[in-house]
């Protein structure tokens, strides 16, 4: 079991963390880790009406994320400006990972797996999901803990190693977590994105969700689950 220090969380949109992996966030956060959630595009694009006016969507969800942090029990959320579906993995947007990263000093660090194209024969996964994660991944190592890399940007923070590096929505899992008791924390944290699944939305989730989780518990023999490619520096 990894040592209960502070979780940095790194997604895409503002309510990816809660669908891949809330009922872990809010599990961590429970038994009294700082858990901070650091969102890297403003989901600006969250809708699919023409006359979205998106500088409206992007403040919406930011609240939204506010609040679902709350519920989740996290220490902080943060959402940049980056456009929703214009994500890239690039060094202005890696320099905010790092700082973050610096900052919070985590433990763990959790986003998606990269590698995910695809699952089964149902879901593309988006691209700003698979550059989170690549985002993420090339911030943990070698930049957060080397004190070469944006030694302008981030003059006067101090190096950070990360020990564990966990990554939600894969298809090579290593590790599942029990999250029993915490699904239902995971649906109303999810709630709370109301642009997204606002209305009839949120049937279709809390029919889904808590199904996966069974699926994954099964697999080490308890109630819920929630999987993960675990990597271990």
């Amino acid at each position: 079991m990894s040592e209960p220090g502070p979780v940095l969380a790194v997604f895409a949109h503002p309510d990816d963390a809660e669908i891949s992996s809330g009922a872990t966030l809010a599990k961590w956060a429970a038994a009294g880790r700082a858990v901070h959630l650091l969102v890297l595009t403003n989901g600006n694009r969250g809708a699919e009406a023409p006359d979205t006016d998106r500088v409206a969507l992007a403040a919406t969800r930011a609240a939204e994320t506010d609040r679902a942090g709350k519920v989740l029990g996290l220490a902080g959320t943060r959402v940049l400006e980056t456009h929703d579906g214009e994500l890239e993995n690039v060094p202005h947007v890696r320099v905010e990972v790092v700082r973050e990263i610096r900052r919070v000093r985590p433990e763990i660090v959790l986003s998606c797996d990269p590698t995910a194209w695809f699952f089964e024969e149902a879901y593309a996964n988006h691209r700003d999901h698979r550059m989170a994660g690549e985002i993420a991944v090339d911030a943990t190592f070698p930049a957060a803990g080397n004190a070469l890399f944006f030694q302008d940007e981030l003059a006067g923070t101090t190096p950070w190693s990360v020990k564990e590096l966990w990554l939600g929505w894969t298809n090579e899992p290593n590790h599942v977590e029990d999250v029993t008791g915490y699904v239902e924390r995971k649906l109303d944290a999810l709630a709370e994105h109301e642009s997204q699944v606002g209305g009839d939305g949120i049937f279709f989730f809390r029919d889904w969700l808590p199904e996966a989780a069974v699926r994954e518990g099964a697999r080490i023999g308890v109630r819920a689950g929630e999987s993960f490619r675990v990597l271990r520096f």
